[in-house]
């Protein structure tokens, strides 16, 4: 995992390349002194993780983060002021952590970035899965993972309904469940998967898509609240 240091101040830049120095697998790559120096840098390296100060001359900390858009290295914020962490945060960074950094703090943030990273290379790696071919009356045939809703199983069948109708397929749930991307759908019950992205609401331990009500086993509750973004 590469970093870049971001920070007008020169000592700063030099206690985090410190810390960054005994953490394994985590390397330096740059440096900058200001954050337009970073923006012009980034479009032109793939960085993993930004070690980014908030208040410096010209362009903030936050600003450049916002400039840089989705397509952004992980990004922890190193600063002296605790009045940025709710507009931080605001911007889904790792990690917020106040100067001086205390060592064991810096690990923890780290290792928070370390997660997202993984995470991220998991769901492009998934993201590949467009479609799956079924076998349907003896037929095969290709559904689009984005038009599938869910899925329920019928004894030796799994039942999987898009939008438009549903296949009965001579398969199991855990199979599809191995097949299917984990980022975009999951086992919310012993006989039905779910697309997340699909979920209209929750009421009363049921999952509504499209009219039909799913049941939500006690058992995945609480991984299903993990995936969703509650508010």
């Amino acid at each position: 995992m590469n970093c870049l240091i971001v920070d007008d101040n020169k000592l700063a830049r030099t206690a985090m390349k410190q810390l960054a120095s005994h953490v394994d697998q985590l390397q330096v790559t740059a440096e900058c002194s200001s954050a337009m120096e970073a923006y012009n840098l980034l479009q032109k390296e793939k960085i993993d993780l930004l070690l980014l100060d908030i208040e410096m001359p010209g362009m903030s900390g936050l600003e450049l983060t916002r400039n840089l858009g989705k397509k952004r290295p992980v990004i922890i914020f190193t600063t002296v002021n605790k009045d940025y962490a709710v507009e931080a945060f605001e911007l889904n960074v790792a990690d917020y952590l106040i100067k001086p950094v205390n060592p064991a703090r810096f690990i923890q943030a780290v290792e928070k970035a370390r997660e997202i990273i993984d995470s991220n290379l998991r769901e492009l790696q998934v993201s590949d899965t467009e479609f799956v071919f079924i076998r349907d009356n003896g037929i095969l045939k290709r559904i689009r993972t984005e038009d599938i809703l869910f899925m329920e199983a019928m004894g030796d069948y799994v039942k999987l309904f898009t939008a438009q109708k549903f296949h009965a397929i001579h398969t199991t749930l855990k199979a599809l469940e191995e097949k299917l991307p984990a980022t975009r759908f999951m086992r919310v019950h012993r006989s039905y998967i779910v697309a997340l992205d699909k979920i209209e609401s929750i009421e009363d331990g049921q999952i509504i898509i499209q009219k039909n009500a799913i049941p939500v086993a006690e058992t995945y509750k609480n991984a299903l609240n993990s995936k969703l973004n509650l508010l």
